[in-house]
């Protein structure tokens, strides 16, 4: 599939929030529906709570609203759900934060680097397609080949850079 062309400064500015969590989750269904797998009424709820943002939660974030909405309090319950999207190409697992975040584009295969502003919290897939080829050029040229890479940058967006100056 081809790389998405993505707008981080659409995540980083006043936007449609509901039409932006709108399409990922049609996408997300399609996906689905392509793979042959399904999307659960707890997969499905955890995918809208991490879509309500354009932030990362913690499994324990992620547990605490499926409980208070009836889905159990066991923690298996969350870390399944999570571990289905991100296996599916729906979430995204950020190191840095040891939490997740759902993917904006789940319709195209794609590694992004995730840009997250230090202030507000908020998360942006990049398209990271050329610093993954230089990572892997690199890589090869000391003999290593490179499997998987997560590239997560941390920064400010430019509403909190403003409010800082």
């Amino acid at each position: 599939m081809p790389r998405p062309e993505i707008d981080i400064a659409g995540v980083f500015a006043p936007h449609d929030h509901k039409t932006c969590a709108s399409r990922a989750l049609d996408e997300a269904e399609a996906r689905l529906l392509a793979e042959g797998a399904r999307l659960t009424p707890v997969r499905r709820r955890t995918l809208e709570i991490l879509l309500e943002s354009h932030r990362a939660l913690g499994a324990y974030d992620v547990l605490d609203r499926l409980a208070a909405e009836g889905f159990g309090r066991q923690p298996p319950v969350a870390y399944r759900a999570l571990e289905f999207l991100v296996q599916h190409g729906l979430a995204h697992r950020l190191q840095r934060l040891n939490a997740f975040t759902a993917c904006l584009h789940p319709g195209s295969d794609h590694n992004p680097a995730f840009l997250i502003c230090r202030s507000c919290d908020k998360i942006a897939e990049a398209n990271a397609g050329e610093v993954r080829e230089a990572l892997a050029d690199v890589a090869g040229h000391g003999g290593f080949r490179v499997e998987r890479a997560t590239i997560e940058a941390l920064g400010l967006c430019n509403a909190c850079a403003e409010a800082e100056a």
